[in-house]
């Protein structure tokens, strides 16, 4: 299983733990740009971008979206 996740290292011991997992292989580091995010995902977040910017009077307020969705 294959997970990304994000660390703020407290402590000095904690590192170098982290080191010997990495000689070790059992993980890797990865940069903030090394995210695989899918082509038609980026395209679909354009495509959104675009409509907003071409019809904003389509846009609801928060409170809007809140009362709309509200639990019972």
């Amino acid at each position: 299983m294959e997970e990304i996740v994000h660390l703020r290292i407290k402590k000095e011991y904690a590192a170098e733990l982290i080191e010997d997992l990495i000689r070790a292989q059992a993980l890797e580091l990865v940069g903030e740009n090394d995210t695989d995010i899918p082509e038609w995902q980026k395209e679909a977040v354009r495509q959104t971008l675009r409509q907003v910017q071409e019809h904003p009077e389509q846009l609801q307020s928060w409170d809007v979206i809140k009362q709309k969705y509200k639990r019972p």
